[in-house]
């Protein structure tokens, strides 16, 4: 698609705000707020909304980015984005890299989206949606710097989930009553999963299901390895990567009835070398708040992802002395798996202060967490799980072929385990599961955890859009009028989900051995909902849009890329780059293939020219495709990676490395 209309595209120029702030209205709160022709949604705090013509134009505090909801009459989706562009920004010719259609959902029709190519230094995202509803196409344009569009997720999230239709109410379960999972409704959130497996390209899943106090499955689909023709079951580890944190804070509930800590303890109170790069923030950091994606630290995970051989827990939770918070303390939900990891060391540290704080971490988990819910297939422990009945990780190649993903990579969580590094299966995950569906007592009718512990961890610390919120390590979702409880959990070649409905006593697991498993396990949240609740079909459509969009974009980059990479170009490189953050960069070259070696792991890289002249090299192996590497444009030899909020400069090794 890359061809299409170039009155669909984009300029490279730098982005040029769509109004100035003074010409629209700041908002004090989040506001109800309705487009030209009456379509409603929330606009967020601290934001400019502008009226102009059909536009109804959405400025973040920052002032570079912009989210514009046009208004437009059009024969179809093109014609409806070629009028939008034309009336937010005439100017913009970004390339057109790939559109995608999807289902109808929530009173819109049509739905098409449009992604365009710019150019890794203007660290800028760039997009487009199309919709109908009552005779009139809503476009969406996402015009954002990269670091704009991160850190304020949340505030975006608050817009597109509560953009509706003038007049439309969306589908509401609550008050329903759930009916029961038998035979039939098994069966059928079976043929969901086979099916979704199919089309997405993954080659196992295991899923698990819990009502009334009674397991009424625990099984696995398709196999645990490609080309081997074992099945995955019930008692199959996969890493459940973040669903660990909801694990890890239970751990510190369990602290908490100790009375060896409260939620509101300060951290340094309890490892006085916790440190953050700021004094002020590391000063109010409490318990609760190192699991809860809400003290304006960013998402910072590259140096963990690079440089993890011979790193300790202790070592790694070093690196929050660099990271210096990008909102306020509170405003804003961002990520943080060093903090997450954190929390457990905490924790590790309270209860055995004479160990290590990896293995103190360790010991507590043990014994407050896996050995009195009888989780005793869950394990840390990377050789223990791969010698037993474990699930191999898949990803596609850089081609869509399904592969091989790079295990290697997985290691890099050890270090901060508490955040994401604990293998399991859905029988133990369950047991989990069916202890909070319980509040807090064991199958015996025990109490393990009390209440008020237990049920603080899903007390909201910090909004995601209008219907989600985050805890500490939960998610409550209320989109749909019922709550369910629920985390995911990636990590590569393993995404996975664990949910419940409090309200119902209904509980759900499902985990998978293959990027991209993420869309079926969202997909599957839905669907158990429809066969509970006797609702909408949508997540049959949902997953197979979901999967055509992921190849069609994963066919779209690789139009753009040279595999392997330019001779020409790749002859240019070093042999040898450093970063003091990230560590050394081997590059090698056999044959027309051209290597990145990380130490950690490797890849080989194709190569890029970009719209702006530059020339990016990209990582290709199975699960890490698209790592970028932008030659720099000094007198000497770089490489500049970047992440949303930070840039690292690889120089060749000689000069002086700088970050």
């Amino acid at each position: 698609m890359l061809g299409v209309l170039a009155t669909q595209s984009a300029a490279a120029a730098p982005a040029q705000p769509a109004t100035s702030p003074s010409s629209g209205r700041v908002l004090a709160a989040d506001t109800p707020s309705a487009t030209v022709s009456g379509n409603t949604f929330i606009a967020p705090a601290g934001w400019t909304i502008t009226v102009r013509g059909p536009a109804t134009i959405l400025q973040a505090p920052e002032g570079d980015s912009h989210i514009a909801l046009v208004d437009v009459q059009a024969a179809d989706a093109d014609a409806a984005v070629k009028a939008a562009w034309a009336a937010y920004r005439p100017d913009a010719r970004w390339p057109l890299k790939v559109t995608n259609d999807f289902p109808d959902k929530d009173g819109w029709s049509g739905i098409r989206s449009y992604d365009y190519q710019t150019s890794p230094n203007e660290k800028r995202g760039v997009g487009a949606s199309a919709r109908r509803a009552n005779g009139t196409w809503t476009v969406i344009l996402y015009d954002m710097a990269d670091a704009v569009g991160e850190k304020r997720g949340a505030q975006v999230a608050l817009i597109f989930s509560r953009l509706l239709p003038k007049g439309y109410t969306r589908e509401s379960f609550a008050g329903r009553t759930a009916r029961t999972l038998d035979e039939r409704a098994i069966a059928e959130l079976s043929r969901f999963v086979e099916t979704g497996m199919q089309k997405l390209g993954v080659p196992g899943v295991s899923v698990g299901l819990v009502q009334d106090g009674k397991v009424v499955f625990a099984d696995g689909f398709g196999v645990k390895e490609l080309g081997r023709p074992e099945r995955p079951d019930g008692d199959t580890l996969y890493i459940i990567a973040s669903n660990t944190k909801a694990l890890t804070t239970l751990m510190l509930a369990k602290l908490v009835d100790e009375g060896k800590l409260t939620w509101d303890t300060p951290v340094t109170q309890l490892l006085p070398s916790f440190k953050l790069g700021d004094e002020d923030t590391t000063r109010r950091v409490l318990v609760k708040h190192l699991i809860c994606a809400c003290t304006g630290l960013p998402r910072q995970d590259y140096e963990w992802l690079f440089q993890f051989q011979g790193v300790t827990a202790e070592g790694a939770i070093k690196t929050l002395a660099t990271i210096k918070p990008t909102t306020k303390f509170g405003e804003m939900f961002q990520y943080s798996n060093l903090m997450a990891a954190a929390a457990g060391c905490v924790g590790g540290h309270v209860a055995y202060p004479e160990l290590e704080l990896g293995a103190a971490y360790d010991q507590v988990m043990q014994t407050r967490v896996l050995r009195p819910l009888g989780m005793q297939a869950t394990t840390f422990d990377f050789a223990r799980a791969l010698g037993g009945n474990h699930a191999v990780s898949h990803a596609p190649d850089v081609d869509g072929k399904p592969a091989h993903a790079t295990m290697e990579v997985n290691y890099a969580v050890v270090p901060v385990r508490p955040a994401g590094g604990a293998w399991s299966s859905v029988r133990d995950v369950l047991r989990y599961v069916q202890m909070e569906l319980d509040e807090g007592l064991l199958p015996d009718g025990s109490r393990y955890v009390s209440k008020l512990a237990l049920l603080a961890r899903r007390v909201p610390q910090v909004p995601i859009g209008q219907d989600v919120t985050y805890g500490m390590g939960l998610m409550v979702d209320t989109k749909y009028g019922t709550p369910v409880v629920h985390h995911g959990g990636d990590l590569v070649g393993y995404h996975s989900d664990m949910m419940w409905l409090p309200e119902h006593k209904v509980g759900a697991v499902i985990l998978t051995n293959a990027d991209p498993g993420w869309n079926l396990r969202d997909a599957f949240r839905r669907k158990l909902l429809e066969v509970l609740f006797d609702g909408r079909p949508e997540a049959d459509a949902d997953v197979a849009a979901a999967a055509k969009s992921f190849y069609d974009q994963l066919a779209a980059e690789r139009k753009l890329l040279t595999v392997p990479a330019d001779a020409a170009d790749a002859a240019k490189l070093a042999p040898r780059y450093v970063n003091a953050a990230l560590g050394d960069i081997a590059v090698s070259r056999s044959g027309t293939a051209t290597t990145f070696d990380f130490g950690e792991w490797k890849s080989e890289v194709a190569s890029r020219h970009n719209p702006d002249g530059t020339v990016s090299f990209l990582t290709t192996a199975p699960g890490v495709l698209g790592f970028e590497f932008v030659v720099g444009a000094g007198p000497k030899p770089t490489l500049i990676v970047r992440d949303a909020q930070h840039e690292y400069v690889f120089a060749a090794e000689g000069d002086a490395s700088s970050r």
